[in-house]
């Protein structure tokens, strides 16, 4: 639906069609974590295989919000919960969300990395490369706050074995898709902002905020 038409349209068409875009943006976030976690290598000493998931969380939280970038994420568990083949090496099933799975801890911190990045990013963060990088690094250390304890408790391993197991190996891949994040965000959204039109712009921001993305 065009800007003119939902200017033009009653009140509750228009926030019917506002709440059906941001349901299907959510969705379009989770299906694209969940896309990326098939990009998955088995580490032979660790439980925890390298994924491409890390990347589509920093690019939906940090686009979409705090809101959206939960409900987002929250989808994501959902859909993998449920039985879809969408985490990690296509597996699902709501016991890898459980407190006995080595990777549970990371499916949850994706949710609680969505808000904290959406939040830093409705507060101004996503601005510049620069402070991009900056939000996306604090999203990173959320999911492994929550991934590596709850590693440590699934197989009850002290806190040296879970930092080689759940934290070291990932340092380094996990940087570069912080660097790729950060530099596809302005892209990202400009396409959110661009379906969203500028005087509907995502999660409240301004008309001029989304004048000035569009510039960009």
């Amino acid at each position: 639906m065009t800007t003119l038409a939902l200017s033009v349209a009653p009140p509750m068409e228009r926030k019917g069609a506002r709440l059906a875009y941001q349901v299907g943006v959510a969705l379009a976030g989770s299906l694209l974590v969940a896309g990326l976690a098939q990009v998955s290598i088995k580490l032979p000493f660790t439980p925890v295989p390298i994924t491409g998931q890390t990347l589509g969380v920093l690019l939906v939280g940090a686009a979409l919000g705090p809101g959206l970038g939960a409900l987002s994420m929250a989808l994501y568990l959902l859909e993998g919960a449920i039985g879809l083949p969408f985490f990690a090496e296509g597996r699902s099933g709501a016991d890898l969300l459980g407190l006995g799975s080595a990777t549970g801890g990371y499916l949850w911190g994706f949710l609680l990395a969505g808000l904290v990045l959406g939040w830093l990013s409705r507060r101004g963060w996503d601005r510049s490369i620069r402070s991009a990088i900056g939000a996306m690094l604090i999203g990173n250390v959320v999911i492994y706050g929550a991934g590596v304890p709850w590693l440590m408790a699934a197989l009850d391993v002290p806190l040296q074995q879970g930092l080689e197991w759940g934290l070291y190996p990932f340092v380094i891949g996990d940087t570069l898709k912080l660097l790729v994040a950060a530099g596809l965000l302005p892209a990202a959204w400009r396409l959110v902002g661009a379906r969203q039109g500028p005087d509907r712009p995502l999660e409240g921001r301004t008309h001029r905020r989304a004048r000035d993305d569009a510039r960009d």
